[in-house]
């Protein structure tokens, strides 16, 4: 028998990731399962000890995997010192493109398997991406929320403060990776023309797609709207900063739906107050949630989201099924499609093969 821990939240229920497990695994699979519901997104996630991005408590977690072979979570803190009094683990299924909750230098020297869940998101991010494209380019938040007010805003109808097509644009997407050829591949449906920066993309898919994959300066200058889809790095930290920010053309709109770390918030107040920035729309801080008296909560022309580009029902359904497949090839002994340290698999899989 095989004790499995559901350590889900509020978005991916235990019963989510319960019942993609069970019809995966089979009705042959001798399974039993302990739930443990962490508080996200209710309460917002934050770095505990040596893990980013994670919900709950380390004692609550250890508690709850007493006697657990395998856990599987979107947001639980698997910090060393959950490693060091969970002897009985030996697989962990993270529902995220990146297994940024878990330590995993504790987790390989632990023995266990780390896997995760890489594109879950990509079809929500991609299209909220669009979507607060279109928001901020056509001035959807201000207009209901000046006519909720009893403004009739004509003056949106001038030449001076009338909006943008995505027809005939040219957007700008940095990155290039599930999200970003998801949003181009919607763009390229309105008629806009697609650029990328993105050093690392497979150059015949980029120009498959009938994109031009250029230098970031080059794709600053010649952008109508940016929108950022990079993963998080410390080469990517603050890759778009007032350096470099003032080669957009004036009153282009940029997109962030991305990561907060990725643009420098800076400049972006005075950027906007001057019109040389005509709109913003983000889903992404430097500090979730901003503070009060941050200063882009009173520039003009924003649009500004909780988080939400992958709030979406399927992406909860399709990244508890991601992990269900591979606790189910754990359980049969097959490789999972997505280990975070393989070299743990390769000792286990020896360790088979000797017995």
């Amino acid at each position: 028998m095989t004790h499995v821990l559901a350590a889900g939240d509020h978005f991916v229920s235990p019963k989510i990731f319960s019942e993609a497990i069970r019809a995966r695994a089979g009705s042959d699979a001798d399974l039993t399962f302990a739930e443990l519901l962490l508080p996200w997104p209710l309460t917002p996630f934050g770095p505990i000890d040596s893990v980013d991005e994670a919900s709950g408590s380390v004692p609550e977690l250890i508690s709850a995997l007493e006697g657990v072979e395998v856990a599987v979570t979107q947001m639980a803190p698997f910090t060393a010192e959950v490693f060091a009094n969970a002897p009985d683990l030996k697989f962990i299924g993270v529902c995220r493109g990146g297994p940024v909750n878990v330590d995993l230098d504790a987790a390989t020297a632990a023995g266990v398997v780390v896997s995760f869940a890489p594109g879950r998101n990509a079809v929500a991010a991609a299209e909220f991406a669009v979507g607060l494209m279109l928001t901020a380019m056509r001035r959807v938040v201000v207009a209901d929320a000046d006519l909720k007010a009893g403004s009739w805003r004509g003056d949106f109808y001038t030449y001076d403060n009338a909006g943008l097509e995505l027809d005939g644009a040219t957007v700008g997407l940095i990155g290039y990776g599930a999200i970003g050829s998801i949003v181009s591949r919607i763009l390229r449906a309105f008629g806009s023309t697609v650029l990328t920066y993105d050093p690392y993309a497979d150059a015949d898919r980029v120009a498959a797609d009938g994109v031009e994959n250029v230098s970031l300066e080059d794709l600053l200058r010649r952008s109508q709207v940016v929108s950022l889809h990079a993963r998080l790095t410390p080469e990517t930290h603050h890759m778009l900063n007032a350096a470099n920010l003032g080669l957009l053309p004036r009153g282009a709109v940029l997109v962030n739906s991305a990561r907060g770390g990725l643009m420098d918030y800076a400049p972006l107040p005075a950027l906007l107050a001057s019109g040389a920035l005509g709109a913003l729309a983000i889903d992404v801080y430097d500090i979730e949630p901003p503070p009060a008296d941050w200063p882009l909560l009173a520039a003009p022309n924003v649009v500004m989201t909780p988080h939400l580009a992958g709030a979406t029902r399927q992406t909860a359904e399709r990244a508890a099924s991601i992990v269900g497949d591979d606790v189910a090839r754990y359980l049969n002994g097959d490789k999972p499609r997505f280990v975070a340290n393989p070299a743990v698999w390769d000792v286990l899989e020896a360790r088979r093969i000797l017995q």
